[in-house]
């Protein structure tokens, strides 16, 4: 078993283990024991009742939070001509087609953490799939990554658009924000997030969907929340 740092048993004798908190609280909290000297990013974890097993209970997509990540994110787009103008135009850290394809398969090239790619450039950015699938960086339709709305595309995510996806646990991890955030600002992001994983509950999911939530800063114990008090 990992030992906890002083600062970290600190926090935790701070937090009521079989407490369900109000999203408020909560946050609120988080603040005050945050152990780490930097600015902590504040993560989410919600348990939901589905088997990720079969592929009609598999839970994906994208948000965009109200008041973003608090991480400025390097976006790459996969585009040419008018398309590529457009994505310089959005803000878009790197624009390429075939030339990036290459430097990402000779080179390893990985400097940004969203890759977004036109429909047409699909069947050349399929062969990156060993290299960014594993890292979470292929783009996809279903979270908007792969379309010819690049301008849009390239705005979501450098507001505040994250993606969410279950885990073979049954399990949804997220970023909302970070520790300088108002806890209010805080709780307006959790929100949006449930509310986008209650939208994309899969039909075939029975019983009860939104079974735990638990709320902490990188380097700081968890807090559980009630999971009635943030849906809807």
């Amino acid at each position: 078993m990992p030992k906890h740092g002083k600062k970290f048993q600190e926090a935790i004798k701070q937090v009521e283990r079989n407490k369900l908190y109000e999203p408020l609280e909560a946050f609120e909290l988080i603040k005050k024991i945050a152990p780490a000297k930097f600015d902590e990013t504040v993560e989410v974890a919600v348990r939901l009742g589905v088997d990720p097993r079969h592929a009609d209970q598999q839970v994906r997509g994208a948000v965009v939070l109200p008041h973003g990540t608090g991480k400025t994110r390097t976006v790459l787009v996969f585009a040419k001509g008018d398309k590529a103008k457009e994505a310089e135009q959005a803000g878009a850290d790197y624009v390429g087609a075939e030339d990036m394809v290459a430097k990402i398969q000779q080179e390893g090239w990985l400097e940004f953490d969203v890759a977004i790619a036109t429909p047409d450039m699909m069947g050349n950015v399929g062969k990156l799939g060993r290299i960014l699938g594993p890292r979470g960086l292929m783009p996809n339709p279903k979270t908007g990554t792969v379309t010819f709305d690049i301008a849009r595309a390239v705005q979501e995510v450098k507001a505040g658009k994250i993606e969410y996806r279950v885990d073979k646990a049954g399990n949804i991890h997220a970023p909302i924000g970070k520790v300088s955030f108002e806890p209010e600002k805080l709780v307006e992001n959790l929100r949006t997030l449930i509310d986008a994983l209650v939208r994309a509950r899969p039909a075939a999911a029975k019983g009860q969907y939104l079974k735990a939530i638990s709320v902490s800063s990188t380097m700081g114990p968890g807090l559980r929340i009630n999971p009635q008090r943030v849906a809807g």
